[in-house]
């Protein structure tokens, strides 16, 4: 009797695989729903806030306003590029993924590339309407607001929406190399939060990676009003996006070489 041949496990198949259980599991869009629920609500208060504060005066920077939802949208997003992964060390399913794609980095990529996907939409979607809530509450206090067509907003608010998917392909490195949900997710809160607190602890010569650091330089795409402490933050955001790059090299070797 004739065997039949196994089907070729392509990248295309592993990336249609990692989708499927990407969009099977409910934390996907609980986490997804909370991100655009507390970011625009975030957005809201503040907004409502800044127009009760500044009556009819101008706002310095109403597009770097309106997106200051980023700083909580980060850590959400984290959640979501964290999960990716560890999600299946928690149910025993990542051993099934290693046997069905014996190429480990394959699979890594899968994933990656399907979690930067959603958090790019995401995280893009998220500024957009950020942006367009904040300033229509701005223009109902009177105060003077932007418009995606002035100088500047377009690029402030993709770059929030490049900022989150890089914060994203982060996350998926921490949970690739501590294998904990919580153990990574407190790596990305460290990271984002707790170092830039205590950098004024810090010896001098760490300082300089401030410019490319989560939250501090690469945070500065977002505004439209020059920062002098920032005056490149394009360059800020390249910086932090190859170190990205270093912990996701980090991740693939241990990932290739770490028993599951």
């Amino acid at each position: 009797m004739r065997r039949l041949a196994a089907p070729r496990v392509t990248f295309a198949r592993i990336l249609h695989a990692e989708w499927v259980k990407l969009r099977s599991l409910r934390s996907t869009w609980y986490t997804v729903a909370c991100l655009f629920a507390v970011g625009l609500g975030i957005t809201a208060l503040s907004m409502n806030s800044a127009g009760a504060d500044h009556g009819t005066a101008e706002v310095r920077d109403p597009t770097r306003l309106s997106l200051t939802t980023y700083i909580v949208a980060q850590l959400i997003i984290g959640v979501l590029g964290i999960l990716v992964v560890t999600s299946e060390y928690a149910t025993g399913l990542v051993r099934t993924s290693v046997a069905a794609t014996p190429r480990r980095h394959r699979l890594l990529a899968a994933k990656v590339v399907v979690a930067t996907a959603v958090a790019a939409v995401a995280g893009q979607a998220l500024m957009v309407a950020a942006f367009l809530l904040g300033q229509s509450l701005l223009a109902g206090h009177g105060v003077p607001h932007a418009a995606l067509g002035d100088p500047g907003v377009l690029p402030a608010v993709a770059g929030g929406g490049l900022y989150l998917s890089v914060i994203a392909l982060l996350a998926i490195g921490l949970g690739t190399i501590v294998r904990a949900t919580a153990g990574a997710l407190a790596t990305l809160v460290g990271i984002v939060f707790l170092v830039p607190a205590i950098a004024g602890v810090l010896p001098s010569w760490t300082r300089g990676l401030f410019n490319y650091w989560p939250s501090q330089g690469a945070a500065a795409v977002l505004a439209t009003v020059p920062d002098p402490a920032y005056p490149h933050p394009w360059l800020n955001l390249g910086g932090m996006c190859l170190g990205v790059v270093a912990v996701l090299a980090v991740a693939f070797v241990v990932f290739q070489r770490r028993d599951v």
